[in-house]
């Protein structure tokens, strides 16, 4: 499948640490590897396909490998700050061999888990204070146990998420028409929506004229527009406000492609 670059960018499991000061940030991001967080500063608003997650200070979340999501941080009285854990494919295959990771379970819950404090999360987080950021000779070697602790911890805390960790299939191929309706704000290229509707891309165009009788490209603009002229003469909602909500990259883009669907620009209401 051409989408399989996607799957395989992070080269080992990676303890990084996001820190902040503006008011707003806001990104747009495809999960190749499963990621526990937790937020130490600030607040965080994630949508995953059409589902809204709000977190906190003090909130741990695990998110499901292979998603697509739209986030905004938003900075507290100490700005924003997380650390996050990605828990890489190599690490948990190694770890399936075992008895205990072999055991095969259909995963249930939600793309992004918002997980329960305990004791084993509070300590593991201050466990990591000497290796965020730290370099050394042994280094990748302590953060690749650290990966596989947090990875028992969750396991021993919370075990319906073992059906999550330890399915390394592809998506499965769903529902196409679902799919492009719960994801046509995203910015992102068609393989990857194919990758994740489990298509290949040929499989995907295929079937998108199937299903929509257009073009998967020429679908997404009208999709954005409509759902844009909605917004401006529904909600009072300006052309800046929400053209990177709907997936394009830049105003003018925007404002162009408005105006050539409607007859004017953005900032102009018809009769």
């Amino acid at each position: 499948m051409a989408a399989d670059r996607y799957m395989n960018s992070l080269s080992g499991p990676r303890i990084l640490v996001n820190n902040y000061d503006k008011e707003l940030l806001e990104n747009e991001a495809f999960v190749t590897d499963h990621i526990f967080s937790y937020i130490v500063a600030g607040f965080h608003e994630v949508w995953s396909g059409n589902h809204l997650y709000t977190f906190k200070a003090g909130d741990y979340r695990l998110f499901k490998r292979n998603q697509l999501t739209k986030s905004a941080k938003r900075a507290g009285q100490q700005g924003f700050k997380s650390i996050a854990v990605h828990i890489d494919q190599g690490t948990l295959k190694e770890m399936a061999t075992s008895s205990r990771g072999a055991i095969h379970q259909i995963y249930i819950g939600k793309d992004i888990e918002l997980l329960k404090p305990n004791g084993y999360l509070e300590s593991y987080i201050d466990s990591l204070t000497p290796y965020l950021g730290a370099t050394g000779k042994y280094n990748e070697e302590i953060i690749a146990l650290k990966t596989k602790e947090l990875t028992l911890i969750l396991l021993q805390t919370n075990p319906l998420l073992r059906g999550a960790l330890f399915d390394f299939n592809d998506p499965g191929k769903i529902d196409l028409i679902a799919f492009m309706n719960a994801h046509y704000r995203y910015n992102v290229g068609l393989d990857r929506m194919a990758f994740l509707s489990g298509r290949s891309l040929s499989t995907f165009k295929r079937d998108f004229k199937r299903a929509f009788n257009a073009t998967a490209g020429r679908w997404l603009t009208q999709k954005r527009l409509e759902e844009a002229h909605y917004l401006i003469h529904q909600k009072g909602k300006t052309a800046s406000e929400i053209y990177l909500d709907l997936g394009f990259e830049d105003l003018s883009h925007f404002s162009f492609a408005y105006k050539k669907a409607f007859g004017n620009a953005p900032s102009k209401k018809t009769d």
